[in-house]
């Protein structure tokens, strides 16, 4: 935090009346050190880079570098550093991405303003908060446990084999890469890194990179 005992924070969002909505409301919060607003990632990046915050307030549909670009941008960099995303979009792939990218909340734009303390106090101390209205999507990223017993919930499963370079692929998954990251890391193609995702989705059981990178977690198929 820039100053003793207040969460700095930046907004990012291209629609200014949003903004200045924020700005006054955390502005004349004595919790919070209102940094500064930005209509696109790449002027917020320019500044952010230079100047790190506790929290930052993302915009899914920016102009340019879209918001789930932006924090997993945010997080490779500025592990430490909360996202908050603020979007009017209810879709599960989105609320989904946005999580797997590294936001620790998504909120829907309308939310009551008396909340947002709460919501940005809780998140600087570690809390992952979503709006009631895409809550259900956690539930169902979520693996189901294999045992009832509290030692056992999560057991690595027996039928599931992956190749050595199938789990390098899956732990930059896990990381939040793109094929072409995951490409450039391990020297490969591509398309090859494509046909590594693929075939751990089929061997996984799971339809998309998130769920695969929950499994992977909560199940332990890699170390």
């Amino acid at each position: 935090m820039t100053l003793k005992n207040k969460i700095s924070v930046y907004v990012v969002e291209d629609y200014v009346l949003i903004r200045k909505s924020l700005r006054h409301l955390l502005s004349k919060d004595n919790t919070f050190e209102f940094l500064n607003d930005f209509g696109c990632a790449e002027d917020f990046f320019e500044v952010f880079e230079k100047y790190p915050s506790d929290i930052v307030i993302m915009d899914l549909g920016l102009p340019g570098m879209n918001g789930i670009e932006a924090t997993k941008k945010i997080k490779d960099n500025f592990p430490n550093t909360k996202v908050l995303i603020l979007t009017s979009h209810e879709n599960e792939d989105e609320v989904q991405a946005a999580l797997a990218s590294g936001a620790s909340a998504y909120c829907l734009k309308g939310i009551d303003p008396t909340k947002w303390n709460t919501i940005l106090t809780d998140v600087y101390k570690g809390a992952i908060w979503l709006h009631p209205s895409v809550s259900y999507v956690a539930n169902k990223a979520m693996p189901k446990p294999n045992s009832t017993d509290f030692n056992n919930l999560y057991t690595k499963r027996s039928d599931i084999f992956l190749t050595d370079r199938e789990k390098e692929t899956l732990s930059l998954v896990v990381e939040g890469k793109s094929n072409t990251e995951i490409a450039q890391v391990l020297h490969i193609s591509s398309h090859t890194a494509k046909a590594h995702v693929g075939n751990i989705l089929a061997k996984l059981s799971v339809k998309d990179r998130v769920q695969a990178a929950v499994k992977a977690i909560r199940t332990k198929i890699i170390d």
